[in-house]
């Protein structure tokens, strides 16, 4: 859960840190809102007050490497019927494991010339 893991990073694991800051794609449950609906608005508020949440564009999941590599994984080893729980893991395991030992890599082409072309519409002046 979502608000679990953010309660875990400010009370355990980040104790010290004056912010936390996260990047994070716009996932329904990475807003304020899913915070006050589980733990009610001040609780949400002490928590998220040390946290600060940066977001990915929404229409631009193919700048992220994380969701292109998931991507991959998705459609080399997990598009098919999953028959039990165990199943996913010790495929996404062994994907894992074939991926890290062919080193592979995403061949990145996208220029910050690219970029500029792409989104300079959205840059602030």
């Amino acid at each position: 859960d979502f608000v679990q893991f953010i309660g875990h990073l400010v009370k355990k694991a980040y104790v010290s840190a004056r912010k936390i800051h996260l990047v994070l794609d716009n996932l329904n449950t990475h807003f304020r809102s899913s915070f006050e609906e589980i733990l009610g608005v001040k609780e949400a508020t002490q928590m998220l007050e040390r946290v600060e949440f940066h977001y990915t564009p929404k229409h631009a999941s193919w700048l992220n490497m994380a969701e292109i590599e998931i991507g991959i994984m998705d459609r080399q080893c997990t598009g098919c019927r999953i028959p039990n729980e165990q199943t996913p893991r010790s495929e996404v395991a062994a994907w894992t494991d074939r991926r890290n030992q062919a080193k592979s890599t995403i061949d990145w082409k996208f220029t910050r010339q690219d970029a500029d072309q792409k989104l300079s519409r959205h840059y602030v002046s």
